[in-house]
């Protein structure tokens, strides 16, 4: 009895009982969620997350294959790349791969490559920069023809450099990687990827469609969404 009791008077001493340090933990946990992201982006990601029911159950079906092989992967030690591929590494491709890193980060899941290439190389497309800059990241553009934009999750983090390339340009993993088709013309020219270990066919429409209309700005942000929660419907399955 005396024991419990002097242990409980020196947690009291100390200010470390086993409530405080509860509330310790949760404080700390609470703050790492918070800082880990821009806060923007934090919370568009969030309301994505409402959004999975919106997906189609056979686009569910596809994005559960992606997990499967995401997951393999990881228990059996192997890394994980994965490189997104439409025609012109311009809009589709790069929305994509900046979101598949973006929800690795939100769901705290390590050891994740992202990358993505086309048949050709063009240039990001400053629209769909845009559209990814009102979806909460933040993009830098040091200019040129085909600029290395940096992207920026969160304050902490090293810059995230991305620019238009063919998908077997030398940035991009040479073998053993999961080859995400991101455009039917992209699926339908290259059936075979060298190197690739995995291959899944995860089309959109394309919105270079709406360019120079009305339209544009809308179309940007609704194919920005669509893929952000789809490849977060994707993450939150591991």
């Amino acid at each position: 009895m005396r024991a419990v009791l002097f242990t409980m008077a020196l947690f009291v001493l100390i200010g470390c009982g086993p409530a405080e340090q509860k509330a310790k933990d949760q404080q700390q946990e609470i703050t790492i969620k918070e800082n880990y992201m821009l806060t923007a982006l934090k919370n568009y990601a969030d309301s994505l997350t409402f959004e999975f029911e919106e997906i189609p159950v056979e686009r569910r079906l596809i994005l559960k294959e992606l997990a499967q092989y995401i997951s393999e992967q990881r228990d059996s030690g192997n890394p994980v790349n994965l490189i997104f591929i439409c025609t012109h590494n311009s809009r589709r491709s790069h929305m994509a791969q900046i979101w598949a890193a973006a929800a690795a980060k939100y769901y705290q899941i390590e050891n994740i490559g992202t990358f993505s290439g086309g048949t050709e190389a063009t240039a990001f497309n400053p629209r769909a920069v845009a559209a990814l800059q009102r979806a909460g990241f933040k993009i830098d553009n040091p200019g040129g023809e085909n600029p290395r934009y940096n992207v920026i999750f969160s304050d902490t983090d090293e810059k995230f450099i991305c620019f238009s390339k063919k998908f077997d340009d030398p940035a991009n993993p040479s073998k053993d990687f999961a080859a995400i088709m991101t455009c039917s013309q992209a699926d339908e020219e290259c059936p075979y990827i060298p190197g690739a270990k995995f291959r899944l066919s995860l089309p959109y429409n394309d919105p270079k469609e709406a360019d120079g209309t009305p339209e544009e700005t809308a179309r940007y942000d609704e194919r920005c969404r669509q893929i952000g929660r789809e490849i977060m419907y994707a993450f939150s399955l591991l």
